[in-house]
Parts: C-alpha cells; sequence; structure tokens
C-alpha cells in the first residue's frame, strides 16, 4: 500500500509542473468558455435533473438519473407509510382508547422495532435522493469542463526508469508528451 502511495506520490509530483505549464497556454478567453459551459451546464441539471447532461450531449445518462431520483423516491414513499403504520398502531396498542384497535399482530416492542427500522430506511431513502441530485449536478459540471480535454491519438505517455547520480535513490519519470 505504502509503495503505491509513493508511485501516486511521485506521478503527481512529475505531472503538476506539466499541467501548470499545458494550463497558461489556453488562452483567457478559451478558459471563460470552458467555465461559462460548465456554469450553464450544472445550473440546467440544478432546475431540471439531466438537462446539463443533454446540454453536454451525454443524454444516455438522462434515464440512469432519473432512475435512481425514481428509486430512491419510491422507497421513501413506501418507507414513510410503513412508519406511520407501525406509528399510529402502536398509538392504538399503547392508549387507553377503546376504539382504536391495533389491526397487526405485533406486540408493542415488535411495533417499536418496526417503526424504527422504518424511519431508519426512510431516512437512508432521503439521503440517497439528495445524493442522486448532487451527483447529477457534480456530473454536468465536470463533464462540461473536461469536454475540452484532448483524447486524440496524439498523445503518448513514456515510463523511464530514473537514477540520480550520486544518490542511492531510484525513480521514476513520467513524460507526457502532445503530438503535433
Amino acid at each position: 500500500m505504502k509503495k503505491r502511495l509513493l508511485f501516486l506520490l511521485l506521478f503527481l509530483i512529475q505531472l503538476v509542473p506539466l499541467l501548470a505549464q499545458q494550463d497558461s497556454t489556453i488562452s483567457e478567453d478559451k478558459k471563460k468558455a470552458i467555465y461559462s459551459r460548465a456554469r450553464k451546464a450544472t445550473i440546467l441539471s440544478a432546475v431540471l435533473p439531466g438537462a446539463g447532461q443533454v446540454y453536454n450531449k451525454k443524454a444516455w445518462k438522462v434515464p440512469i438519473i432519473y432512475a435512481g431520483l425514481g428509486a430512491s423516491a419510491y422507497f421513501f414513499t413506501q418507507n414513510y407509510n410503513n412508519y406511520t403504520y407501525y406509528r399510529k398502531n402502536l398509538i392504538a396498542l399503547n392508549d387507553e382508547d377503546a376504539s382504536t384497535v391495533n389491526t397487526t399482530p405485533y406486540s408493542s416492542t415488535d411495533l417499536q422495532n418496526l417503526k424504527r427500522d422504518s424511519r431508519n430506511r426512510r431516512d437512508i431513502s432521503a439521503v440517497a435522493f439528495v445524493g442522486v441530485y448532487l451527483l447529477n449536478l457534480i456530473d454536468a459540471n465536470v463533464d462540461a469542463h473536461l469536454s475540452t480535454f484532448d483524447v486524440s491519438d496524439n498523445l503518448s505517455l513514456r515510463v523511464v526508469p530514473a537514477f540520480p547520480s550520486g544518490q542511492l535513490l531510484a525513480g521514476m519519470t513520467l513524460t507526457l508528451h502532445f503530438k503535433r
């Protein structure tokens, strides 16, 4: 694990100057256009989930977003209904009113446990709904930022072992070449 972390750290150290150099070659107008596009995609997804993905020309993601939102909303509703049902029957079982009747075969302890479990599941479903919504926003933003990322065949990565002279250290040099 430590070797992997060290390798990742060395990789990032070698990559940072390259990214800084590459970023400085992008014009200010292009940077503004990228950030403007990302902002617009995020706002669209905030107003209507999936709209940012359509704006980014990734409409295939929209059914996934709505499936996640729909499933979490469905489970929230089911667990909320179960919670209120068990709560109503627990109150009916423990009050002194003869007109209220427990319609379940469960005891008071069972109803308390079922009510607590339904409440926990309801809360998890609410968190899942918010999580899917936030992932929708993050995806729209990141996808808009990466829309200008170069993935052509004009990129190459070369890994070369490095042995600094006069030192007992060994390392690795990663060189990213941009072909023109």
